[in-house]
């Protein structure tokens, strides 16, 4: 009986010391830091804010959203599921600034005529 509670007293010190709490704090810490070091990806943020002046309402919208979406993704620390989402946004950003403007182009040229 000696023998097993002076091993399990010595199996047992290790993660009780403070080396584990250490340990601990060390990966808090370098998870903090490392993440600013890093370089967020982009959520395209001011790109989708300025496709909201575009009369493609819904398309819109849903791209503000992703782009939201991907900033929030990027601050938990989720880096792929960041970049997606910005891609997405990217996309419907460009793709209703593009037909908002196929939009207004056609309705200025029909109006004049």
């Amino acid at each position: 009986l000696g023998y097993k509670s002076v091993s399990v007293g010595h199996l047992e010190a290790p993660p009780l010391s403070p080396s584990r709490l250490s340990l601990g704090r060390a990966s808090s810490t370098a998870t903090s830091t490392a993440a600013p070091d890093q370089g967020r990806p982009r959520d395209y943020l001011v790109l989708a804010i300025f496709s909201c002046f575009c009369p493609v309402w819904p398309l819109n919208i849903v791209g503000l959203v992703f782009s939201i979406m991907s900033r929030n993704s990027g601050q938990q620390g989720d880096m792929d599921g960041a970049r997606r989402l910005g891609r997405m946004a990217r996309l419907l950003s460009i793709v209703s600034i593009v037909l908002g403007t196929i939009i207004i182009v056609l309705y200025i040229s029909l109006s004049v005529r």
